[in-house]
């Protein structure tokens, strides 16, 4: 793991050209790879950047990325298992300073794997399975990558599944990592690797400034849910002693069940990913509506003079509950509107008919 205390970003060195080992796709150019990538790292260096390797054997591109990296001031974090060291056999007096992080463990796939979710940006030139599969990784994550297909091998593929995939990379991205090596290109390349990360920061923000929209929304709709909830309740109190049909009565009897629905419904967004509570405060409202008034209207053929003596708080233990489930699933009441059907109202208690009540019956 690359320490936290390192301030400026770190790019892990992936990579192998070494001629004498099988790679697929094969390596192209493999004797002018060693000159190119002591001039990457010259590159990473001028640019601000410290490095993660993983071996100095020779056979290894970091061997030689470091060499030209350390023409300039720089830090290299060489993490290595626990028994081995990181020479790379630097000249005295050399500007950049190599620091060896040993891993617990005895195998370097564990720390090699693991660094790679810490680091900022990866470089891959040549290499076989384990750099395709630190390519995935990268792709995976996010991470910024310059997998240099000018010498084949697995980072050739993985410029191919870049380019599928994209990220943060751009069409001159894509067509500069597959060019041919030019004197310019390690120059070129280590361009290419600031415009990613900065388009990864910008993309960083956005995301960060979405979710606390979306937290912000969600809050605020439970708040209106709770809100909207006490306001139904407080239909108990506004409903008075049983009489005649007023205004005041159908008010209370028809706007309570329906506040509660909108509540239900916005509870319901809550709990989705894209929360869009107002969209769903109007749904849920719809429902409450077609749900509340067929079960009033049913009410009403089955107890024809229900206004007569209208006892709006008995009702509401009906409606309200029937409000907030059908804004709740409002989805499900739609659908069987759709169907044709009617919405159920709520089963009574048992041993008791629906409606007002046995005494209210003719």
């Amino acid at each position: 793991m690359v320490p936290p205390d390192s301030a400026r970003p770190v790019v892990a060195i992936v990579g192998s050209v070494d001629p004498g080992r099988t790679y697929s796709p094969e390596l192209r150019h493999p004797g002018s790879a060693p000159t190119a990538c002591r001039e990457l790292g010259r590159q990473l260096a001028l640019a601000g950047y410290d490095l993660a390797v993983f071996s100095a054997n020779p056979r290894y591109v970091e061997h030689d990325v470091v060499h030209g990296y350390a023409q300039e001031d720089g830090a290299v974090f060489a993490h290595v298992p626990r028994h081995r060291d990181a020479d790379f056999g630097l000249p005295p007096g050399s500007p950049a300073a190599v620091h060896t992080v040993r891993d617990t463990g005895p195998e370097w796939e564990v720390s090699f794997y693991r660094t790679l979710l810490t680091c900022d940006a990866l470089l891959l030139v040549g290499g076989g399975q384990s750099t395709r599969v630190a390519g995935v990784i990268a792709l995976s994550q996010r991470i910024p990558m310059l997998p240099v297909a000018a010498f084949g091998g697995g980072a050739s593929q993985v410029w191919v599944n870049l380019d599928k995939v994209r990220n943060d990379t751009t069409d001159d991205d894509i067509t500069l990592l597959g060019q041919d090596w030019r004197p310019d290109s390690a120059r070129r390349l280590v361009e290419c690797l600031d415009g990613q990360r900065l388009r990864r920061a910008q993309w960083l923000r956005e995301r960060e400034r979405a979710g606390r929209r979306a937290s912000l929304s969600t809050g605020l709709g439970l708040t209106v849910a709770l809100l909207l909830l006490v306001c139904a309740l407080l239909g108990f109190g506004l409903a008075g002693e049983p009489g005649p049909a007023t205004g005041r009565r159908l008010a209370v009897l028809v706007v309570t069940p329906l506040l509660a629905a909108m509540a239900g419904a916005v509870i319901r967004s809550s709990f989705e990913a894209a929360d869009q509570w107002p969209r769903s405060a109007v749904r849920g409202l719809g429902a409450g509506v077609v749900s509340v008034l067929l079960y009033v209207a049913s009410q009403l053929l089955t107890v024809p003079s229900l206004l007569d003596e209208l006892d709006v708080r008995r009702l509401l233990f009906f409606t309200l509950p029937l409000g907030f489930s059908a804004g709740f699933t409002f989805d499900l009441v739609f659908e069987r509107l759709r169907s044709g059907a009617a919405p159920d109202p709520p089963a009574p208690p048992a041993g008791q008919p629906p409606g007002p009540g046995p005494a209210d019956r003719p």
